[in-house]
């Protein structure tokens, strides 16, 4: 039964009233009785109390003091205290509780009340302590539950892209490696401070979600166009370019039923805006330098150099090193000229993840 039971320290210099008070309350607690406030302080090293009985007048350190020291100890600041005094002035009273004393409980003090008033305590200790480990359970299964509605959308994000893949006839592959080349481009920007400030205001996590997106349009163009082995007409080609200004409209469509908003901005960026050209030539707005949102320069430099590694249906696959020289050889009309240097200095990064991201 002992092991149920709860401890209290019962803290006075009188030896009469520690044992008056052993006596009430040795049939319902475990007592362990104090004389001084360096002995409870010392006990406390040893034995942590469920509730501290807690004279106020003490010779050589009075309950306030006591209690001080108690609650600016991390390991005894949570133990409840109820002061026990022969007083009964208002200003005193006033100052344990500003001390952190829960309670005040008059000397020479009733048997039943004392006891019911410990009951009350330690029940409300106990709701509190249940209180809390309620809310940590709650909050860890928030966070599980958050977890698993970031693990969906990812699913359901990866799922979209590889349809798109699979339509444009690229064998898997494309969306990962693609992510790596922004990761790695976003990694340089921060070391070489290229675009300190922009690059400042990205949120890393949702750009490499979002950027699985940039192709999406291609679900509403024609196999016949989009997998043709040879050169495409004109109109065809107006038929491809289309599918920026579709994606763009996806996506419009999905920021009308969710408050995603950042993430889909990124998304609704990389859709439109990653055929832009440097010089003013790219589609489908012919928007030249800066006007080009950033995150359609990077994507440019990203998609192009996988364009020209991979195989599609209307070519074979380019080296690493012809596919560098047609990026460097586009810097200042097709690339952002500050992009395409640093692309420069870490092109043996995009092909390494080329390497080992193969379809």
């Amino acid at each position: 039964m002992d092991a149920v039971r709860k401890t209290i320290f019962l803290v006075d210099d009188d030896m009469t009233n520690l044992t008056i008070g052993k006596k009430a309350l040795s049939g319902h607690y475990n007592v362990f009785t104090l004389n001084s406030g360096q002995v409870m302080l010392d006990m406390l090293e040893n034995l942590i109390p469920d509730l501290i009985l807690l004279d106020v007048n003490m010779p050589e350190m009075d309950g306030y003091e006591a209690i001080r020291l108690l609650k600016s100890n991390k390991n005894t600041d949570d133990i409840p205290v109820i002061f026990l005094t022969a007083l009964n002035e208002e200003s005193m009273e006033l100052k344990g509780f500003s001390l952190g004393a829960i309670d005040y409980i008059r000397k020479p003090f009733s048997t039943p009340l004392l006891l019911k008033r410990l009951e009350i305590h330690l029940l409300l200790v106990a709701q509190k302590q249940e209180l809390l480990i309620l809310n940590n359970n709650l909050e860890q299964l928030v966070n599980e539950k958050s977890a698993t509605v970031v693990e969906l959308k990812d699913a359901i994000l990866s799922t979209m892209a590889e349809l798109v893949e699979y339509r444009d006839e690229i064998t898997g592959g494309h969306i990962i490696r693609v992510q790596r080349y922004i990761k790695a481009l976003m990694d340089a920007m921060k070391s070489e401070g290229t675009y300190a400030n922009e690059v400042a205001l990205l949120d890393e996590e949702l750009v490499l979600q979002s950027c699985q997106l940039h192709d999406v349009g291609k679900i509403a163009v024609d196999d016949a166009v989009l997998n043709k082995a040879g050169k495409l007409t004109p109109e065809e080609f107006e038929i491809i370019k289309n599918h920026t200004t579709f994606g763009e409209k996806v996506i419009l469509r999905l920021k009308e039923k969710t408050m995603d908003s950042d993430f889909l901005d990124y998304a609704q960026t990389f859709a439109v805006a990653h055929h832009e050209k440097w010089d003013g030539s790219g589609y489908p707005k012919g928007l030249k330098g800066e006007e080009i949102p950033l995150l359609g320069r990077m994507m440019a430099i990203g998609d192009v150099y996988d364009a020209l590694v991979e195989p599609r249906p209307y070519k074979s696959a380019f080296s690493h090193e012809k596919a560098v020289g047609i990026i460097l050889e586009g810097r200042g009309s097709h690339f952002d000229p500050l992009l395409a240097d640093l692309f420069g200095k870490i092109h043996t990064k995009f092909e390494t993840i080329a390497a080992e991201v193969k379809g």
